[in-house]
């Protein structure tokens, strides 16, 4: 790369791309225009383009549960039938919030875990400047008491209202969650608590109102809409409640830019598809087995779990639409920390290490331009900069190889509409790794068993097992 760049002056304007709020430099990779021709061509090979026509037309691209996967037309404006139920049901959810919004509710409280709980914590945190002032929002997901405990030391339950997410609405750790919260909160203000500070966002109407809550505090979350694509739903309730409705119109409109941009770019001109092929390159021509996500922006840390599920629960499979064990890898692990944290945990690894790892830093314009936004894009330049030439020295430890790829995507300030555009993005390059890959992206399998496990092992903790290994380790955790 070091020699690609010092031979040609306009490598950067060549491989850089500004769709609306959006800006890519991809300038710093192991490619030549012959090799995005190339990997073009493989997506074309691949009927790429059909099937992104099937994802947004509403065909079944989730072949294993045999439904579509509409999470774009959560933002879509186009009349039909989807988007008519969607814009009636967001209607009644919106009303919800400007009662809420200028109600007696102070504390929010997101009780869910997956995609229930990652896309709402990592939005209501990136988007924090946008904020009501007037309410505070907290979100539990695991069961561990001492979560749940330090929640309720903060709210006042007179003025909370408890959000309880679960699209199967038989997700264990939620609905004990929701369990004990609603014993908690009967004993703090009365029988009618559940009816009074309760709603449900679920696909599973019936089963919430078998559980009490009322049908007008239910809002769905359908079917054909993956957990971890859900933030555009009902499920996104708490970032409605802290930007408003015109807030969440703008997150809305920021991902449907970015639909656009997908399904009519030419793919050498198309943002998710290049990133996409730049990620298929790597992992299967480079045998990279691990990705980088590194925002410089502290509102944006929890953007890591939040792609770490999106991407690794999508195309972390291991068998093609044909049933067949594949010959390849698929998605590498996914890992990175906010900001200049990283460069003094795991950048060690990225520029001397044996792996190859590829990296995209994150970083956002501020209006206010201080000595702190300077500093941090000159961190996040510096890193790009030094993986990409390295450093030759006499002593061989000191010596930094370089060649190494990363990608920089830089935001026109962190706005709602900005937000969208970014994991948008990234849906978009998870579908086109999953196409070339030919794995399901829409199903996770993976994460069954150990959820019908669970119950079992419950029941085993009464002693009731006859698995000798497993007893053994139950009687160590009980002190027997």
């Amino acid at each position: 790369m070091r020699d690609m760049f010092a031979q040609d002056s306009d490598r950067f304007s060549r491989f850089s791309l500004q769709v609306d709020d959006l800006f890519l430099d991809y300038s710093r990779n192991r490619m030549t225009d012959q090799t995005i021709q190339l990997l073009c061509n493989m997506a074309q090979q691949h009927n790429l383009s059909q099937r992104i026509e099937a994802l947004f037309n509403g065909e079944a691209v989730n072949t294993t549960e045999h439904r579509p996967a509409l999470h774009t037309a959560l933002r879509d404006t186009n009349q039909n039938a989807v988007s008519d139920l969607v814009v009636a049901e967001r209607a009644r959810l919106y009303e919800f919030v400007n009662e809420v919004r200028h109600g007696k509710f102070r504390h929010i409280v997101n009780v869910g875990i997956g995609g229930s709980y990652l896309g709402p914590l990592m939005t209501t945190h990136a988007l924090k400047e946008f904020a009501s002032p007037n309410l505070n929002f907290y979100f539990i997901s695991c069961v561990d008491k001492a979560h749940l405990d330090e929640v309720l030391a903060h709210i006042d339950p007179e003025t909370t209202l408890f959000i309880i997410s679960s699209k199967s609405f038989t997700t264990f750790e939620t609905l004990l969650n929701a369990q004990i919260l609603k014993r908690w909160m009967e004993e703090k203000v009365g029988k009618n608590a559940v009816s009074n500070h309760f709603v449900a966002v679920t696909s599973a109407k019936d089963k919430a109102q078998a559980q009490g809550f009322a049908a007008e505090r239910i809002f769905p979350v359908w079917e054909w809409v993956g957990g971890r694509y859900s933030i555009w739903s009902a499920i996104g309730l708490p970032l409605i409640l802290m930007i408003g409705t015109q807030g969440f119109d703008e997150f809305l409109a920021g991902a449907r830019a970015m639909d656009e941009h997908f399904r009519g770019a030419d793919f050498d001109k198309n943002m998710p598809v290049l990133l996409a092929l730049l990620g298929v390159w790597y992992t299967n021509f480079f045998e990279a087995g691990a990705h980088v996500i590194a925002p410089y922006s502290q509102r944006l840390r929890y953007l890591i779990p939040y792609l770490q599920q999106a991407d690794m629960e999508s195309n972390g499979k291991r068998v093609s639409h044909q049933r067949e064990l594949l010959p390849y890898q698929t998605s590498p692990v996914i890992f990175g920390e906010a900001g200049c944290n990283a460069q003094h945990t795991y950048h060690q690894l990225l520029h001397q290490g044996t792996r190859l790892i590829p990296v995209d830093f994150i970083l956002v314009k501020s209006p206010e331009n201080t000595q702190q936004d300077d500093v941090l894009f000159a961190s996040a330049v510096s890193q790009a900069q030094a993986l990409m030439s390295g450093e030759a020295h006499a002593e061989a430890h000191r010596t930094l190889p370089g060649n190494r790829p990363s990608n920089i995507i830089l935001l026109n300030q962190l706005t709602p509409r900005s937000l969208g555009m970014l994991l948008a993005l990234y849906e978009h390059k998870i579908f086109v790794q999953g196409v070339i890959w030919n794995v399901n992206s829409f199903d996770q399998w993976g994460v069954e068993l150990g959820k019908q496990l669970l119950p079992r092992i419950l029941s085993q903790l009464e002693g009731k097992g006859d698995d000798p290994a497993l007893m053994g380790l139950i009687k160590q955790y009980r002190g027997t």
